[in-house]
């Protein structure tokens, strides 16, 4: 399809247009942000500074889907956030390209990194004696690779389309962040063929991975029966701790896109939910029903204490 296209910016609607409800907003959002940006940075420095958690798959896993959690919040949450201080909130055609690519990137990256980990849990509790053979540290920086790849590929197939549809206007989305869905409202061209591979390429995969996950949980409780009760108890805290994060995820995603491209009033609701309060609950989820990462924690900040006072 030629481009067409003779929109130079998009207008935002943001949230609110209410000017007292948009200061409210800044405040809380700004909060959230500074706090979801701490907390999992948080995880990520504790973990590169503990050598028992780094070579453990299931930690050096959790460090990197925090600091994809900081990228992914960050890709939009600063805009809405300065956004809130004005009347009249704007993106150049190209910044609404480049949020959308690298939304989707670490969006995608994200989904296959909660897929590793929920594998490194099957093999770690069905497939006890034969973990440390299996998840070696050639298959994690595999796996990592995998997760960059992935994303870039699925974020290059969304962005390859979206960028080549013509917008002649109007030009105004009713939401604080460009996405697949609006903009495919504001195209001035049929869009029925590209909302079909908006939905094959995000709703499908996400469904698809979705239940594969749900399967193998349900594989991993199943097989904990044969287990001793200390075992059981430990192996259901960590996995409700990864079907916590997984559904808190998927369920928004496939909401977004395993659906005709028709806007709904509680769509902004919907991405703040997967793109700032779910990173904001992942660290809170992990670090509060994890011994190992809070004691790493508090040595860590032992250390700092001791350095500083050394100084």
């Amino acid at each position: 399809m030629k481009n067409q296209s003779f929109v130079t910016e998009f207008v935002l609607l943001g949230l609110s247009q209410n000017a007292d409800v948009q200061k409210i907003l800044f405040v809380v959002f700004l909060v959230v942000y500074l706090v979801t940006v701490s907390g999992n940075l948080m995880v990520v420095v504790t973990i590169l500074n503990s050598p028992a958690l780094l070579g453990t798959p299931m930690y050096f896993f959790l460090a990197f889907l925090s600091f994809l959690d900081v990228c992914l919040s960050s890709v939009t949450a600063p805009k809405m956030i300065v956004d809130l201080l004005y009347e009249k909130k704007t993106i150049s055609f190209e910044g609404c390209m480049t949020q959308l690519f690298v939304m989707h990137f670490f969006g995608g990256a994200e989904i296959i990194v909660l897929t590793a980990m929920a594998y490194d849990r099957y093999v770690a509790i069905c497939k006890p004696l034969h973990y440390s053979s299996i998840m070696t540290s050639r298959l994690c920086g595999i796996l990592i690779g995998v997760a960059w790849t992935g994303g870039l590929l699925h974020s290059t197939i969304q962005i390859a389309f979206t960028s080549q549809l013509p917008f002649c206007g109007p030009n105004i989305i009713d939401n604080f962040a460009c996405d697949l869905v609006p903009l495919l409202q504001l195209a001035c061209t049929d869009t029925y063929l590209f909302g079909f591979l908006v939905v094959a390429n995000s709703g499908f995969i996400c469904i698809l991975i979705f239940s594969l996950l749900l399967v193998s949980y349900g594989l991993i409780l199943f097989s904990l029966r044969s287990h001793s009760s200390e075992g059981q108890r430990k192996a259901l805290s960590t996995c409700g701790s990864h079907i916590a994060v997984v559904v808190m995820l998927f369920v928004p995603c496939i909401f977004e896109y395993v659906r005709p491209p028709l806007a709904f009033s509680f769509d902004k609701m919907v991405e703040i939910f997967y793109t700032m309060l779910t990173p904001l609950f992942n660290p809170l989820i992990y670090t509060f029903r994890n011994k190992e990462v809070k004691n790493a924690m508090s040595n860590l900040c032992k250390r700092l204490i001791v350095m500083s006072d050394k100084k």
